[in-house]
Formats: structure tokens, sequence, C-alpha cells
């Protein structure tokens, strides 16, 4: 219908020869609807992508960065497979990351903000078999320059160069070996803090736990 209408020769009136080819030729490809579809597509994924990180930040101990510039696909699907549960690795935009950290403890990861990152959200207080997948993936695979950027833990962040203490960490199973050994000399010490007020005996197993970390940091 529209080539007929077009082919229409010159003997036509103007004023309908103007409205067949008002009427029927195409709009041009810079219509200006395309680029608020694309735009609200774009958006709409941004959204969802702040609201994943923000969904995993859920019951998260750590996060650290990790520079992923040269990874390839496979890569990244092999080591997704050796990583437990607990941890996920998600690839996003610094931008887009920090929009849903912002506020949060988690905003001390402000310093990683900057080149290519993927995200470790470790959801368990099992830190260092946690981190060890990665590691032992980095080495197998000879990628010195694909290291953590820096991490999250206990709202305080971690450079590259402070892992190793993150590494070190006593499990959870260490620490009870070494508190129950601790309580139960001398004796009196546990009978006394068994007494105490609940509130009283959680104070005094996080010190105690704290006192741990510390020397293990000390001793890293």
């Amino acid at each position: 219908m529209e080539v007929a209408l077009l082919s229409f020769s010159s003997s036509l009136s103007p004023l309908c020869h103007n409205r067949a080819v008002t009427t029927l030729t195409p709009k041009p490809s810079n219509h200006p609807r395309l680029p608020v579809i694309r735009s609200a597509v774009s958006r709409s994924k941004k959204e969802e992508t702040v609201e994943t990180v923000k969904s995993h930040l859920e019951n998260c101990h750590l996060l650290a960065a990790i520079n992923y510039k040269g990874l390839t696909v496979k890569q990244f699907q092999d080591l997704r497979r050796t990583l437990p549960d607990t941890t996920k690795l998600v690839v996003a935009k610094n931008t887009l990351v920090f929009k849903a950290i912002e506020g949060t403890k988690w905003e001390a990861l402000e310093p990683c903000m900057k080149g290519m990152n993927a995200w470790l959200f470790v959801q368990t207080d099992e830190i260092p078999s946690a981190i060890k997948p990665y590691r032992s993936f980095q080495k197998e695979r000879k990628l010195e320059d694909n290291d953590f950027a820096g991490a999250v833990f206990e709202g305080k962040f971690y450079a590259p160069g402070d892992f190793k203490s993150l590494e070190t960490m006593p499990t959870r199973a260490e620490v009870y070996a070494k508190l129950l050994g601790a309580l139960q000399s001398p004796a009196i010490n546990l009978v006394s803090t068994l007494q105490a007020p609940a509130i009283e005996v959680i104070m005094v197993l996080k010190a105690y736990v704290k006192k741990l970390e510390d020397e293990s940091n000390n001793n890293a």
C-alpha cells in the first residue's frame, strides 16, 4: 500500500501528495521514544543490580573486592564452582555497589571503588575457609595480578596487605577449644563466670575471643 501511494505521479494536488507522504513515510530512525525505552531498560537493570547486592549483604560477614581484569568467562565459571554455598561472587559496577552499601558499615570499602572488581560476599563467620578457594584458584592459574583489592570485616577495612590476618584467623572450633581450656583452669573461674548475669557471660566470651584474635594477628 505504501509503495503504491508513494509512486503516484506529480499530477496529484500538492495537498494530496503531501498528505500521502506525511502519513505513510516511515518515521526517522532517531525517533525520540527509542532512547527513552533504552534508558528505562538500563535504569531497571541498574536497580536490579543494586537490589541483588543488598540481598547478598544480608547475613554477610565479609565483603571483598577482587580485581578481575583479564579473567575470561570460563575462568569465572570455574571459580564459582569452587566456592561454597555460603560464598557468592558477583560482577557489578563500582558505582552500583557503592550505591547499595552507602550509609552502611560496608561503606568502608570506598577505597576499592576503582578499576574492575568482582565482589565476594562471605555469609559465614568461617572467614579463612571462605577465602581459601580463591587463593587456590589464583595460585593454580598464576593470577598474581588478580588479587584482592580490599575487604570489610566487622566494619573494618582490610587493604591487600592486611589479608594475612583474615586468612589466619582461628576457626570457630579452635576458639571454642581454647576458650574451654581457659575456663576449665582454674575451675573456680568457670563457676564464678557461669553464676554471673547472662550479659556478663557474653561480654566475657566476646572479650576472650577478641584476645585470641589479637594474639593470632600479632603472631602472623
